[in-house]
């Protein structure tokens, strides 16, 4: 059996814990020239990305693919197949990645969203946590965790601060 390839989120959240506002917008997040919050750097160590239909709709209005060079999937309950860019998957998170663990590869990054992220961890399957807390408090919207999901254990990795305030922390789970 090959090695398990590691499952990372790497995501934004507001302070009290939100992706986006109610309707799916992410305009909160800041846009700051000249900082990446360690993104690109983080991008060169996947090889493969995963996200939901909703996401994916959401990547597509912002211009061009950013993820061309990386194998990408998408979880659709609607779509199946492939386009141009990703192909699309209608199995469980579990079989899912029982699947992709049978084939060589590197580390996978888990975008989002929500419904997503929750049934990888319903089903124990994210490995490590890249979580950048942006410093806004929306007070309502699509949480990043809902309340159903299994306690975690988690070690912290590191953690940095930014000067627009952001605080991003890296956990591991144990």
């Amino acid at each position: 059996m090959k090695n398990r390839r590691k499952i990372i989120l790497y995501i934004a959240t507001s302070l009290d814990g939100y992706i986006a506002r109610e309707n799916g917008d992410i305009d909160w997040l800041p846009e700051v020239e000249n900082q990446d919050f360690g993104y690109y750097e983080f991008l060169r160590t996947v090889d493969t990305i995963v996200m939901g239909k909703r996401t994916y709709d959401q990547v597509l209005t912002f211009g061009d693919f950013p993820y061309i060079h990386k194998k990408c999937y998408v979880f659709s309950s609607s779509h199946t197949g492939k386009d141009k860019y990703v192909e699309f998957i209608n199995s469980s998170a579990k079989d899912f990645v029982d699947k992709l663990n049978e084939e060589a590869g590197g580390d996978i990054w888990l975008v989002g969203g929500a419904d997503l992220v929750n049934s990888f961890m319903k089903n124990n399957l994210i490995d490590e946590l890249i979580v950048s807390i942006i410093p806004i408090i929306l007070g309502k919207g699509i949480r990043l965790f809902d309340n159903n999901n299994p306690e975690t254990r988690l070690q912290l990795v590191e953690s940095t601060s930014y000067s627009e305030g952001i605080v991003q922390i890296y956990y591991s789970k144990l």
